[in-house]
């Protein structure tokens, strides 16, 4: 008798689940929430999804501050990257929603939250792609460039393109980084450069262990690790391809950085933790010419500004941080 018993290909709690028959089963995630085009309650924030592109199938949430009725006022405009491991959550997802309300609130920026393609069903760089082409799509309203109809109105009229901000938390982190390492190279649309990226938790991994990670079967066990090798199957290098790990063969130097100030976040309870302050060694060490700074929020989990319900004494030390940044 067949068994009914599905058999795993990976087992990545607590995230996912694959399936050799290719099925895939996501195990977390915040549930979609609609946008708030007239004000979020809590935070006054406006929120709008429009599509970038339909082929590839890029879109995004657009937010715009609580601003005085008939003031135009010129917004820094933060484009932003959620989290989720490449495979979970989403820019309309309920996290990243709540999250861009405080944020857009506090620092009274414009941004764009980009809804990229998910692995293992589009595994990477289809996810560094489409941000990269969100990005552009963003840069494109400076200076009236021909949109073929496609502009949106709230990046022309409030967006100031001298202040273009990247940013993202855990995997949108990492694509912050790749992002201001690809800017370093190629020009955006109008010349409009980014002036700086923050990159909250990121995800940042290698071959080796570095300061309190596990250590030998223990390291190669951990999701940070085996997850790398199911959304990036083809990546040269395997777990020190330069897009996970800044230092592995072939990387460029961090001096290419396309930024000019660079914010990096950690909590002092995340795996990640240590990574992150390797990075900012790193980028110092590099010779880079851009402002660098690290700032930590101790006694605090991956991620825990996204999962708070309430603005805890952390969040608020977090967002008010970021809003300094975003100016």
């Amino acid at each position: 008798m067949a068994s009914t018993t599905k058999e795993l290909a990976f087992k990545g709690v607590p995230f996912i689940r694959i399936y050799k028959d290719g099925k895939v089963e996501r195990l977390r995630g915040s549930p979609y929430v609609p946008p708030s085009p007239d004000k979020d309650p809590e935070t006054g924030v406006s929120s709008k999804d429009i599509t970038i592109s339909h082929n590839p199938n890029i879109s995004a949430r657009l937010y715009l501050p609580n601003l005085p009725q008939n003031q135009i006022q010129k917004l820094p405009i933060l484009v932003y990257f959620h989290g989720g491991a490449f495979c979970v959550e989403s820019a309309f997802s309920l996290n990243a929603h709540r999250f861009l309300n405080r944020l857009v609130s506090e620092a009274q920026v414009a941004a764009v939250s980009v809804e990229y393609s998910l692995a293992p069903e589009n595994p990477l760089p289809l996810a560094y792609e489409d941000s990269w082409a969100a990005l552009q799509w963003v840069a494109s309203h400076s200076n009236n460039q021909e949109l073929d109809g496609k502009e949106d109105p709230w990046l022309a009229k409030f967006g100031d393109f001298d202040r273009l901000y990247i940013g993202g938390d855990s995997a949108g982190g990492n694509i912050a980084h790749n992002l201001a390492m690809k800017a370093g190279l190629e020009s955006l649309c109008g010349g409009v450069k980014v002036l700086g990226a923050f990159l909250s938790h990121p995800y940042f991994w290698g071959s080796k262990p570095i300061g309190s990670e596990p250590k030998g079967e223990d390291f190669e066990n951990t999701l940070e690790y085996k997850g790398w090798d199911v959304v990036y199957p083809s990546a040269p290098g395997g777990i020190d391809n330069p897009m996970v790990n800044p230092a592995g063969e072939g990387a460029r130097s961090l001096a290419g950085l396309g930024c000019s100030k660079l914010l990096m976040c950690v909590a002092g309870k995340d795996q990640l933790r240590d990574r992150g302050v390797w990075y900012c060694d790193l980028v110092r060490e590099s010779g880079w010419k851009g402002e660098v700074e690290l700032f930590e929020v101790e006694g605090e989990e991956h991620c825990f500004h996204l999962r708070s319900e309430t603005e805890t004494e952390n969040v608020k030390k977090l967002l008010k941080r970021l809003a300094s940044f975003l100016v």
